[in-house]
């Protein structure tokens, strides 16, 4: 392998700083406004130009996918983290507290995910595939009842998350630290 074709296969580090950054825009402008939030808004949170935006994203559903990659591998890597860090119990629940700020905090994303564009066909198997074992590890450390299971988890989380006019993302934390608490045995 010569230099010249190294250096295409790795990205530079300015074009790296600008996905980084347009993810993280990205990310609060979806929290915030919802993914039909303008890509001049976007592009403007992160610091660069709309040309920058669509030469690493092309098309809206490609920043959608990869803002949620992003979440779904951060969420899936602080699970081993935690459980390096804390008790069984309280690392799942940090986990869960994590997992439903991700849930809670997405306006808009179930509505694309659920829009039939092919785009988002591969993200329910990512999501399930990266996930659901490190809840499943997580759950089976804790001292929690046996007949839950990390699918079930994460689906009841998620509907906690479902907005509820009037209500902040609080209520579903709160919802959600209900149902932590029947996890417990006895």
């Amino acid at each position: 392998m010569t230099d010249k074709t190294t250096s295409r296969r790795r990205p530079r580090a300015d074009g790296q700083r600008n996905v980084d950054a347009l993810l993280e825009a990205a990310k609060s402008a979806f929290g915030t406004s919802g993914v039909d939030v303008p890509a001049r808004e976007i592009a403007k949170l992160a610091g660069v130009g709309v040309g920058t935006l669509y030469r690493h994203f092309p098309r809206r559903s490609d920043l959608i996918v990869a803002v949620l990659e992003h979440e779904i591998d951060a969420c899936a890597e602080a699970g081993p983290a935690l459980s390096a860090a804390h008790e069984p119990g309280e690392a799942l629940t940090r986990w869960l507290d994590r997992y439903t700020d991700f849930v809670a905090t997405k306006h808009g994303l179930a509505a694309a995910l659920h829009s039939g564009d092919p785009a988002f066909d591969a993200l329910p198997a990512y999501f399930w595939d990266r996930l659901g074992p490190v809840l499943a590890s997580l759950l089976e450390a804790a001292e929690v009842r046996s007949d839950i299971s990390a699918r079930d988890l994460l689906s009841a989380v998620a509907l906690l998350c479902h907005p509820v006019p009037g209500e902040t993302p609080e209520y579903s934390r709160r919802m959600v630290a209900l149902l932590i608490d029947g996890l417990r045995r006895g």
